[in-house]
């Protein structure tokens, strides 16, 4: 059978709890700009073959994946529902779902989002040919089979087994009928329910790089941060007075910085580098002079405000450079302490705060000891 004459619904299964990811949805994890599930969808969304996709999450997370889905460009029709209590009664709930003239069902855990489309056209094939198919990997270490208190009872033959995973395909009137047959609730995977029934199941060659993000080591080992870089400048302006404020240090000086907070100059070079790479805007925007309640505020505050603002958009601080630049005063005896006050108000380590200070050779307004001004450079990582 051509895959181009066949009618092939894809199954994808997001509905699990995320239990062993201590309080972090897998799903959620973000790598090359979108999360998990967004990429583990579109993988078979996109699939040329594929005319259906079936989605089932959780019932909390409906409208957060509709608004999802909404963001891939694909002409596949996209559906999502809820799933049961277990994976299988997802899997069903999914199945459930599909057109009813569709010729094969492809199984896909959310999860596996490394997924790849050779994989996917692999797995269809032999399925079309086999009536069920799955990719599978070489086992590369020995397997023991052991009793209740862990003693070997037999040694399996290694070069026989085989790790398998998703995608899983079957023909879809023949895994109907099977899953009708099967009237338990648990399953080892979807091949297992085939199995029961007799039915043969082709093993193709799979993929090492098709993991299923389990653990926060998955993540860590296989999942690339998505990283950002923002760059901050300020400015202000020296008047008469009796210190300046950098880095929340009150610095003694015959002058002052001229400003609508404490014209910290060095802390609202770093907020912009972070909002800037975070690309929520400047400053400004989210501190307007215009607003009394910032009048005279120290920027640590908003600068604290600002690593809430990060967290609560997904973002960590990786790490900050920055440098100040100015004539007078010397600020070589406070550089320390500006860089814990920034790095207590980012949530940080000091070791991940840079604070350099130089001087223009009385060249320009900072030399001629008119004004004070910072750079900042931002990395952070969603």
């Amino acid at each position: 059978m051509n895959m181009n004459m066949t009618r092939i619904g894809a199954v994808i299964v997001a509905a699990g709890s995320s239990t062993r990811m201590e309080g972090i949805n897998k799903l959620d994890v973000i790598y090359e700009g979108r999360s998990i599930l967004a990429h583990s969808i579109e993988k078979l969304a996109i699939h040329e073959g594929v005319s259906e996709v079936v989605v089932v999450v959780s019932e909390d997370r409906v409208a957060l994946t509709e608004a999802l889905v909404k963001q891939i460009k694909c002409n596949c029709i996209i559906t999502i529902t809820v799933g049961g209590s277990t994976r299988l009664q997802s899997v069903r709930n999914g199945i459930d779902c599909l057109n009813n003239d569709i010729d094969y069902i492809v199984i896909h855990d959310a999860a596996r989002p490394f997924v790849s489309d050779d994989l996917i056209t692999r797995t269809i094939d032999a399925a079309i040919e086999y009536g069920a198919a799955v990719g599978g990997v070489a086992v590369t270490d020995t397997i023991k089979i052991v009793d209740d208190n862990g003693f070997v009872i037999s040694t399996l033959d290694r070069p026989a087994l085989r790790a398998v995973g998703t995608p899983q395909v079957f023909n879809a009137k023949e895994f109907k009928a099977a899953l009708e047959l099967y009237k338990d609730d648990a399953a080892y995977d979807d091949c297992m329910i085939v199995e029961l029934i007799s039915k043969p199941v082709k093993v193709i060659e799979g993929e090492v790089g098709n993991i299923k993000i389990t653990t926060k080591k998955d993540i860590k080992n296989n999942v690339k941060e998505d990283l950002r870089i923002g760059h901050g400048y300020d400015v202000h302006r020296l008047v008469e007075g009796d210190g300046v404020i950098l880095g929340g240090v009150k610095i003694p000086y015959s002058m002052s910085l001229l400003g609508h907070s404490d014209a910290d100059v060095l802390v609202h070079a770093i907020i912009d580098s972070l909002l800037g790479a975070a690309a929520l805007g400047d400053i400004g925007k989210v501190f307007p002079d215009s607003d009394e309640r910032y009048k005279g505020i120290s920027s640590i505050i908003l600068l604290e405000e600002v690593t809430r603002l990060l967290r609560k958009e997904g973002y960590l601080v990786k790490n900050i450079d920055s440098t100040v630049i100015c004539e007078k005063p010397r600020l070589s005896d406070y550089i320390y302490d500006m860089r814990s006050m920034i790095a207590d108000a980012l949530e940080v380590d000091i070791t991940r705060v840079s604070v350099k200070a130089t001087t223009e050779e009385g060249l320009g307004f900072t030399g001629k000891g008119e004004g004070i001004a910072a750079h900042a450079v931002a990395f952070i990582a969603k």
